[in-house]
């Protein structure tokens, strides 16, 4: 018994160096059909893998597949692509899956210089070099180690409790809470652990965490418990941002399976996290009240906002695997938008929607110009950038009350989550409308 064989992936391996074996150092322009389509297939599995949107993989297996001579047709979802390349005389069908899904925005950039050197070289790299290159794009794992990314979900958590209304024990609790229900979700990942227990255990760790450290500080500093708010802000690191941002995206372009599918992955988790959440508040007897008031200035509280926004959007950049300089490129954008969000509605009356909507779509123009600076890919500036947006407070919130069925609250809750997370994509949308000839048109 205690020589068990694992059990077989559900997923088999694809073995692509087959497909280019017999062609030899034959350059891939004058390559049998079968090896162009692999390099075509490959590719856009790769970015999907990365976690953009239907949009970008099939304009990039576009791009690969003229240079190649082809016409290439793409069915595109969340972990699955069908896709069908001709030659003018012949069509080669493959369809090609992941085993899960996920965001690094590093290997995404790595992925998109790619595709546009191939499309700009003289076609010399036969298909064995092309997926050489793309072994060695594929091994990049994670830039940063379960320490550093338990930091930077601390760090997205805590900056996020500021500016959901916590002060000082707030965000310190919830940085210690984040810290440790990232680090056991990153462990959880890394042993290949299904999504449910992941997110469920994660949650469970953070909430306890700070329910823990709260007690404690009762007990030693005589710390006020409604410091207990903030134990939500302690499980904001597992809202699906990335997925809510680029499903919406999907489907402005018509790309109603992937923009679907993103949108179920992207609600499942939340769900997930918040009946854990639920059922640890049950447990703990905490309760999701309103944060004691700050005694801050107009002026002051403005100047906090842009820090902690700043703080959150890097914190979470960094998650979704970014170079430093990516993540501050993001976090500066992410520090303007936000803080203009927020200012809006409490200066200005604006409903939380309508101010979402325009602190994305400030997101979004600032990412336009800032990318032709930079030349990293744009969704990987602006979803980071807005991901601090996504209202999981309010998620939470609904759940709770459903979950003690008080309707009408959790009905409230809920329909001021839907409209934020309908108007943050839109903001994005039209910032691309407007920047983004490419992307203006239905072709």
């Amino acid at each position: 018994m205690g020589n068990k064989k694992p059990s077989p992936p559900n997923h088999m391996a694809i073995q692509w160096h087959d497909y280019v074996q017999q062609e030899g150092e034959q350059s891939i322009l004058t390559a049998s059909l079968t090896a162009k389509a692999s390099v075509v297939g490959r590719t856009g599995l790769m970015l999907l893998a990365c976690g953009t949107g239907a949009w970008r993989v099939r304009s990039s297996m576009n791009a690969m597949a003229a240079k190649l001579g082809l016409v290439c047709a793409a069915d595109i979802g969340l972990t699955s692509l069908e896709y069908t390349c001709f030659d003018g005389e012949a069509g080669f069908s493959q369809t090609l899956t992941l085993t899960s899904t996920g965001v690094n925005t590093a290997k995404l950039n790595r992925l998109e210089r790619f595709v546009e050197e191939f499309s700009m070289s003289d076609g010399s790299l036969s298909g064995e070099d092309l997926h050489i290159r793309l072994d060695e794009i594929e091994a990049l794992h994670g830039l940063y180690s379960t320490r550093r990314l338990a930091m930077a979900a601390a760090l997205a958590c805590g900056a996020f409790t500021f500016l959901l209304g916590g002060g000082p024990v707030e965000i310190a609790l919830a940085f210690l809470g984040a810290g440790i229900g990232n680090s056991v979700r990153s462990m959880l990942t890394k042993r290949k652990y299904t999504l449910f227990l992941c997110v469920a255990l994660s949650v469970g760790a953070a909430c306890l965490v700070y329910a823990g450290c709260l007690k404690g500080a009762e007990l030693l500093f005589e710390v006020d418990p409604r410091h207990e708010a903030g134990y939500i802000c302690a499980m904001l690191f597992i809202i699906p941002g990335f997925p809510f941002i680029t499903s919406g995206i999907d489907l402005a372009k018509q790309d109603m399976r992937s923009g679907l599918e993103r949108l179920a992955y992207a609600v499942m988790i939340v769900l997930v996290a918040a009946l854990a959440a639920w059922l640890m508040a049950l447990l703990l007897g905490l309760t999701p009240v309103d944060f004691p008031p700050l005694d801050l200035s107009e002026g002051a509280k403005m100047l906090f906002r842009l820090i902690a926004s700043f703080c959150g959007v890097f914190g979470f950049s960094l998650m979704f695997n970014s170079p430093i300089p990516l993540a501050a490129a993001a976090a500066g954008i992410g520090a303007v938008s936000n803080t203009l969000r927020l200012e809006l509605v409490d200066l200005a009356n604006l409903p939380p929607a309508a101010a979402a909507f325009l602190g994305a779509l400030t997101a979004g123009l600032l990412a336009s110009a800032w990318k032709g600076w930079v030349g990293y890919p744009r969704i990987a500036i602006t979803v980071p950038s807005i991901v601090i947006m996504v209202p999981g407070l309010y998620f939470y919130r609904a759940v709770y009350n459903l979950g003690i069925m008080d309707l009408t609250t959790s009905a409230s809750w809920m329909a001021s989550a839907l409209l934020i997370v309908l108007a943050l994509p839109l903001g994005l949308i039209f910032a691309r409308i407007m920047t983004d000839r490419r992307f203006r048109y239905s072709t």
